[in-house]
């Protein structure tokens, strides 16, 4: 029996996760939303383009949860230009309170991958709501964070973004911790590459990559990027690849913070998050991860009282 994954939000970031794992072989697909005919009509334009891209996965287009074994969370309204991710908390709670809800009705067994926003907050309340274990819930926002600091780092340097390796750690906002000293081009540290102003600026630009395409856009967000990078978490997870990606995930003492969603390395493999890699940081860094954590736990007390 295939495999298949349920994505809840039909629209940019929902429909663009939906046709890269169907181009994937691997799974089935379900692409839910509640607004009636995006779904269907989507699907249907995906299912028309496997003739041609060469692809077999059956997408099934409904208002309808159905048991799945992986969940892509990406319901929720989107950024505004101007509007923090802070300002989307409870315009999106009572949305990702129904969705969970759901999800545990219909998928018990399945692994959730949060993309709504504010990310770290949203993921905290799917734990809390589904009372999954810890390593079947998790968010996505380390990697497309890195991704946005390799392709910053690979435009300055002119060279393939093939051979930059980032690492960004810390909530999906503007206290994220970009990493310099864990960030190579082609084994070479950026901090041997660049000098401290680059080095400043392009992890300034990274920390408002998101708010640099909603300013660009005006009328909506990223979605190539943040679709890309579920679906990197995705596939590691269905194909048991054991890919250590930077995620949002629960933390219980590791670098210091415990009961909190918090982007680190992790792990990912048939069972969802399998290990968090404690990495050695400095203090500094480790202080500066430790801040981006309180500043979620502020967001997420705010939240919590309200769902009790």
């Amino acid at each position: 029996m295939r495999k298949k994954v349920t994505v809840v939000g039909a629209g940019n970031v929902g429909a663009t996760v939906a046709q890269r794992i169907a181009e994937r072989h691997y799974a089935d697909v379900v692409l839910l939303d509640i607004v009636e005919g995006m779904p269907q009509g989507k699907a249907l334009d995906l299912m028309q383009s496997g003739p041609i891209e060469g692809y077999d996965s059956h997408l099934t287009r409904t208002q309808n949860y159905e048991d799945s074994d992986v969940v892509v969370v990406t319901s929720g309204l989107p950024r505004k230009p101007g509007m923090s991710r802070d300002d989307l908390l409870f315009a999106n709670m009572d949305i990702i309170k129904k969705v969970t809800t759901e999800v545990v009705r219909t998928s018990p067994k399945a692994i959730m991958v949060m993309i709504s926003n504010p990310l770290d907050a949203m993921t905290q309340l799917a734990f809390h709501i589904s009372k999954f274990p810890k390593n079947r819930v998790m968010g996505m926002a380390g990697v497309l964070d890195s991704a946005r600091f390799r392709t910053f780092i690979a435009m300055e340097l002119d060279v393939s973004v093939e051979d930059v390796q980032a690492l960004v750690l810390g909530g999906h906002g503007d206290s994220m911790v970009p990493l310099p000293r864990f960030t190579t081009v082609a084994g070479v540290p950026i901090t041997e590459l660049l000098d401290h102003q680059t080095i400043a600026r392009l992890v300034d630009r990274t920390r408002n990559g998101g708010a640099e395409i909603v300013g660009l856009l005006k009328t909506g967000s990223a979605f190539y990027a943040p679709a890309a990078s579920a679906v990197q978490m995705v596939d590691s997870i269905m194909l048991d690849k054991k890919r250590v990606l930077p995620c949002c995930c629960y933390l219980e003492g590791e670098y210091g913070i415990r009961d909190l969603y918090v982007g680190v390395p992790a792990k990912l493999g048939a069972s969802g998050v399998e290990k968090v890699l404690e990495l050695k940081l400095d203090p500094k860094e480790l202080v500066e991860l430790q801040n981006s954590a309180k500043s979620v736990k502020e967001l997420v007390d705010k939240m919590i009282s309200k769902v009790g």
